[in-house]
């Protein structure tokens, strides 16, 4: 048996699109064949999407599924992702995601790229989760100075010379799995890059690996630095590898990431029949 997908990525963070309504017995193991990129499509997660057509604006229901086999929260440029694949189906410039992280709405910008609200990022310990008495900043944890954010999912953020310069396949794994974050955290370094923006690179969580691009840690970049007096700009332009997202704030508080999102290609993946007990 086998099922449809598409291939989106968002500036270089690349997704498989499954619609919610196929039949897959077993979504985690599903992401962990095919998300491998030497034996399967490759790909930073895959998004099972349920559209709601009727509702002004249309609806999607998003559910990630990373390489690990595990469910993620939130993810930005899934989200812009997803966004791009409801909006293709409605002919609409608007739509509503709904999120385990909440509901959030994205927008087509006049150049066609994707907005993507991002909810209140917060410091507060107990919503990232970080054992700490109070909110974490440029605070030593196993060998990196970080500032801890949740910005839908939990990102340790740590500003640096050169990102380039930076061993992250070394680095970040003590940091990800440390005590202090019970349910693991993204790390992200970051660096200025002359023009009043961040370089980045990120560890991401689940993927258990570096990403050309990360949404959620493009905005706690903005945060963080916003927070400790490195910038004051807004919009903020974050460049991670895969090209350049922007950070924009309302007067909520509100974060918004705005960047350019691709269709691939389709195609079908195998799945396998449950196990005959």
């Amino acid at each position: 048996m086998t099922v449809p997908f598409q291939k989106y990525h968002g500036t270089g963070n690349d997704f498989l699109v499954i619609h919610a309504d196929e039949h897959v017995p077993d979504r985690g193991a599903l992401a962990e064949c095919e998300c491998d990129r030497d034996d399967g499509v490759g790909a930073d997660g895959i998004l099972f999407l349920a559209l709601e057509p009727a509702f002004t604006p249309p609806r999607v229901v998003m559910t990630l599924v990373q390489p690990d086999g595990a469910t993620a929260p939130m993810c930005g440029n899934g989200a812009r992702c997803a966004a791009e694949w409801a909006m293709r189906r409605t002919d609409a410039d608007s739509v509503m995601i709904d999120t385990q992280a909440g509901t959030l709405r994205a927008d087509r910008t006049p150049n066609g790229d994707v907005t993507i609200e991002m909810g209140t990022p917060t410091f507060d310990p107990a919503a990232i989760p970080v054992d700490a008495d109070g909110p974490v900043f440029e605070a030593p944890i196993e060998g990196l100075e970080v500032t801890v954010v949740n910005t839908g999912v939990p990102h340790a953020v740590a500003f640096v010379d050169d990102v380039d310069d930076v061993d992250l396949e070394g680095v970040a794994p003590p940091v990800r799995h440390a005590d202090v974050f019970p349910r693991g955290t993204n790390v992200t370094v970051a660096s200025h890059d002359g023009s009043g923006g961040f370089d980045q690179r990120t560890y991401e969580r689940g993927v258990e690996g570096e990403t050309d691009s990360c949404g959620t840690g493009a905005v706690a970049i903005a945060v963080a630095a916003r927070r400790l007096g490195r910038t004051d700009a807004d919009p903020v332009a974050v460049h991670p590898p895969g090209g350049t997202l922007t950070v924009s704030f309302n007067d909520r508080g509100c974060a918004t990431l705005t960047g350019p999102v691709e269709r691939e290609f389709e195609g079908e993946v195998a799945i396998e029949p449950p196990a005959e007990s």
